[in-house]
């Protein structure tokens, strides 16, 4: 089925956009917040996973702003299922964009073991695609455990609140400097601190698996997430108000609270009982 059959598009989108002299704050205010995070930790520089998209390309902009090139280390960790030209991004923005020190790490390998180690889970598509996240994760601690290093996150307010991540995968790290920001103020943002257009305009995908984008895993590109979620779990605008106003059935506004509600686990603490003294 086409992408055009699956992916519901809002007729009338909420403008989240910001102004010149909001941008200029918001970009201020993460290079504040990422040089915060480091000198309350007692450390002096940063890792990040680069896979070529915009939120990472974003964070390791504003990275660099804080910290300068010297001080952040990228990841590049290609699986069999990454399309060849989102590494090739990753590098370019490692390369030319940042000029910041980055290596190359195949996690094929390491997918592999844990498969061996456990078979069952052979063919799982959810599954291993998680897995492939987690070693992600794991590499990223590896390398900022050995260089005494924060490991800087990039997820954004769409994803975080609708839980479109990986517990223990790209949900672990040390902060989330774009925390704050829905996805198409990334992409504002991205194209105001000098990201080129198509980096900050390409399809966005996990790649968790191959062929998987985001609008069509979630049903809805993210225009029209971003404006049920500004409107009616941010806002607290009525369901039917909020689908009338974009121009979207119901359902979809059902389905992304949903989302919300069934992800409130990724968002908090593993729980645990009260103590009973």
């Amino acid at each position: 089925m086409a992408e055009a059959d699956t992916v519901v598009r809002a007729d009338d989108p909420l403008d989240l956009t910001f102004s010149e002299a909001e941008l200029e704050a918001h970009r201020e205010h993460i290079t504040d917040f990422v040089e915060g995070q480091l000198d309350a930790a007692g450390v002096d520089r940063a890792v990040i996973g680069l896979s070529g998209g915009i939120d990472s390309t974003l964070t390791s902009h504003l990275a660099v702003e804080a910290l300068g090139p010297d001080a952040v280390h990228g990841l590049v960790m290609p699986s069999e299922v990454n399309r060849a030209d989102n590494m090739s991004d990753a590098e370019r923005v490692a390369d030319e964009l940042l000029g910041i020190e980055y290596d190359v790490v195949e996690i094929n390998p390491l997918v592999d073991a844990f498969l061996d180690a456990y078979p069952g889970a052979e063919g799982d598509q959810l599954a291993v695609g998680n897995l492939r996240v987690r070693c992600r994760a794991v590499l990223n601690y590896l390398v900022g455990n050995h260089e005494t290093a924060l490991v800087l996150g990039t997820g954004n307010r769409s994803e975080a609140l609708v839980g479109y991540y990986t517990k223990y995968g790209d949900g672990a790290v040390d902060c989330h400097p774009i925390a704050p920001l829905y996805k198409q103020q990334v992409r504002q943002l991205a194209k105001h601190v000098g990201v080129p257009d198509d980096l900050a305009e390409k399809t966005a995908s996990a790649e968790m698996w191959s062929g998987q984008t985001d609008a069509t895993e979630m049903g809805m590109d993210y225009d029209t997430l971003d404006s049920i979620l500004a409107l009616h779990v941010d806002g607290g605008v009525p369901k039917a108000a909020t689908a009338d106003h974009i121009g979207v059935p119901e359902s979809v506004v059902e389905r992304v609270r949903e989302m919300y509600e069934s992800s409130a686990h990724k968002r908090a603490m593993p729980p645990g009982p009260d103590p009973l003294y």
